[in-house]
């Protein structure tokens, strides 16, 4: 068992046999200029900092053989997955299934919806692809997971208050203990990544556990100890 002994709001403990890494929708069309939240009007930059901490966990992770999950948010090229709750959100000219600078915004196949240059997943790394803001609804994520015999998840990705927040919830309602990662995760919005991460800690930990990713790599083994998920 490994121990975070600096986490919010108390010491967390896993084993990397039933622990997974999800990495949580680094995709260009929230990342990169000319992508979907860029054209929101947001500054990317904001989302970009997360990116050299979570490459070199990422690469720690794969040195000891930990489960990495990966998820990408978008929708089927008709559409048809996405209620018009959310296909009215935007700009009238750049919303979801319009054709911007990386392609058709949020639609699986195109150039912004896959992930990142400085994250792709290696071959045997699952990619979800996920309709809604949990990484849970509509995909096989729990299976997947039940099937590897995970119980608990180091949460990484955007946005800290959207799609992390609601996969850590659903994650909390199935059981699993969550460690999200602060500097690993982000937001357009300064006070909400400070806020988001403050309610999943509040309470006792209402919803998980908080910490730096440093403090998870050097609780790491420095070589491979479990053999990786295909």
């Amino acid at each position: 068992m490994l121990t975070i002994p600096a986490a919010r709001p108390g010491p967390y403990t896993f084993d990397l046999s039933t622990t997974a890494l999800l990495v949580i929708d680094m995709q260009r069309d929230f990342l990169e200029p000319g992508g979907f939240g860029a054209s929101l009007g947001n500054d990317v930059g904001q989302l970009r900092r997360t990116i050299p901490p979570l490459a070199a966990l990422l690469a720690d992770a794969r040195t000891v053989g930990m489960t990495i999950v990966h998820t990408r948010e978008g929708h089927l090229p008709d559409l048809s997955d996405c209620p018009p709750a959310k296909l009215s959100r935007g700009a009238p000219s750049m919303r979801i299934g319009d054709l911007g600078p990386k392609g058709r915004i949020l639609v699986r196949g195109e150039y912004g919806h896959d992930i990142i240059d400085e994250l792709t997943p290696l071959p045997d790394e699952p990619v979800i692809d996920k309709p809604g803001k949990g990484a849970f609804y509509a995909t096989e994520l729990a299976g997947l997971l039940a099937e590897r015999g995970v119980r608990s998840l180091l949460v990484t990705g955007v946005t800290t208050e959207v799609c992390v927040h609601t996969t850590v919830r659903e994650a909390n309602d199935r059981g699993y203990e969550c460690l999200v990662l602060a500097d690993c995760v982000g937001s357009y919005f300064p006070e909400f990544q400070r806020v988001g991460l403050d309610m999943i800690a509040a309470q006792g930990g209402i919803f998980g556990w908080v910490a730096d990713s440093a403090q998870v790599r050097a609780a790491l083994p420095t070589t491979t100890v479990l053999q990786p998920s295909s």
